[in-house]
């Protein structure tokens, strides 16, 4: 049997021959569309795939995942295709990788080092990287084998801490510790500010689009806004929120934002550290759940986005299922097929303009769920807030009384509080106004 040649580990996959392995395991459903996600994401980080393997089993090896069989047959293929890498569908421990590097000769990566390493390539904002810089070094703590010897520069000192016969591996994972605690607190500030920026938005309805990444949402955007932000038919093209303005037929102006695009398994890591990018999801008045129709793992997507939604703790927003890429399908019988698991369901092209105008009506009445009809008593010097119940909701009639006025209108549920620090007097509205009694002097209706 030949020796496997000698590794060389570095820290991307980018312009590599990639081997594929996928292991189901007796408690999971086989899907048989895993690799070709696996294989997308495995493009999309650069690589050449050259094979793949799929195996089921029990329950993983705990020395190499594969049993010692499969181990040996890999090591045969991987030969034979010169690969460079292995990736594993599968989340591997850190002895696991060891043992499979050792036998294989080549590099074994996992999942979710995968989604990393994709995370880092595309990341452009100062916010990204230091959310994807995070999410690597707590997954690469427990992996450390003195790979992080580039940081011994940074000095550090203080009471406790051991002299110069300290172990190498030791210093390494205090320096990294030390990083993490850093970039947690960078970006605890990040999600502050983001916080307040998001809050100081709330006099304007938001809409914010989730979903399975390469799902359509940048292009849905562009459609629906006029706006023109990045959209590649590529997974993870977006990683950074972006907002724009839209002009919702029959409504008015809301905020529109794109997110960040999930995936199945999407790492934990990740999930924390963009927790500053989801804000827009999070406060936002209902969420656009975008899913790519014309893919044939379209359910189990919608279900992985939904996973993702309940783990970042805002599956019970409102929310409209957008079933997009209906131009892709090659039939009208595969959209009545969703239509009938998922009879909410709103059809859409985003490329094509398809269904947008009922997009569009099906947003304005769940919008509109959100509001109530008021009565609002205020002075009639208070032309301010007369204003702003005008620009934020929708007035029906006003009734003056002497130095008085209440006014009838429809606004955001939300908005009462603030109205009610104005020194407004709000309260549920009356068939009759509030001066009833015949007092008044008069009403005008817009």
């Amino acid at each position: 049997m030949s020796q496997p040649k000698e590794m060389n580990r570095v820290d991307t996959v980018a312009s590599e021959a990639a081997f594929l392995v996928e292991v189901t395991l007796k408690d999971q459903a086989w899907n048989g569309h895993a690799l070709e996600e696996l294989e997308g994401l495995a493009e999309t980080a650069g690589t050449t795939v050259v094979g793949r393997m799929s195996q089921r089993r029990e329950k993983p090896d705990p020395a190499t995942y594969l049993g010692s069989g499969k181990v040996d047959e890999l090591r045969g293929m991987v030969e034979m295709t010169d690969a460079d890498v292995v990736i594993f569908d599968n989340d591997l421990h850190p002895a696991q990788t060891r043992n499979l590097e050792k036998a294989l000769g080549v590099k074994v990566i996992d999942r979710t080092e995968l989604i990393l390493d994709i995370f880092a390539a595309r990341a452009q904002t100062y916010e990204a990287r230091l959310a994807v810089e995070l999410a690597q070094l707590e997954y690469s703590l427990p992996r450390l084998k003195r790979m992080w010897t580039h940081l011994s520069r940074q000095k550090m000192g203080g009471v406790g801490l051991r002299g110069p016969g300290e172990k190498q591996l030791e210093v390494d994972r205090r320096l990294v510790q030390k990083r993490i605690t850093d970039l947690r607190a960078q970006l605890d500030a990040i999600h502050r500010r983001r916080e307040r920026e998001v809050a100081a938005r709330r006099d304007s309805m938001t809409v914010s689009l989730v979903g399975y990444t390469n799902a359509g949402k940048s292009t849905l955007l562009n459609a629906l806004t006029g706006s023109d932000v990045l959209a590649k038919d590529a997974l993870f093209a977006t990683l950074d929120t972006r907002t724009r303005r839209w002009q919702l037929p029959g409504w008015g102006p809301v905020l529109l934002s794109d997110t960040v695009g999930f995936v199945r398994d999407l790492p934990h890591h990740l999930i924390a550290s963009f927790k500053a990018t989801l804000e827009e999801a999070r406060q936002a008045d209902l969420l656009l759940h975008v899913a790519d129709a014309s893919s044939p793992e379209a359910a189990n997507q919608i279900s992985a986005a939904y996973h993702v939604l309940e783990e970042i703790g805002i599956e019970a927003k409102d929310t409209l299922l957008v079933l997009n890429k209906i131009d892709a399908l090659p039939d009208r019988a595969r959209v009545d097929g969703l239509l009938n698991r998922y009879p909410h369901g709103i059809p859409v092209s985003a490329r094509g303009g398809e269904g947008l105008d009922a997009l569009a009506m099906a947003v304005s009445d769940a919008l509109s769920r959100s509001f109530v009809d008021v009565d609002v008593e205020t002075g009639v010097e208070n032309g301010r807030l007369m204003a702003y119940l005008a620009a934020h909701g929708e007035v029906l009639s006003r009734t003056f009384n002497n130095s008085h006025v209440v006014i009838h209108c429809r606004i955001p549920q939300r908005l009462s509080g603030r109205l009610e620090r104005e020194g407004a007097i709000v309260r549920p509205h009356e068939l009759e106004t509030a001066f009833r009694t015949g007092s008044g002097d008069g009403e005008a209706r817009d």
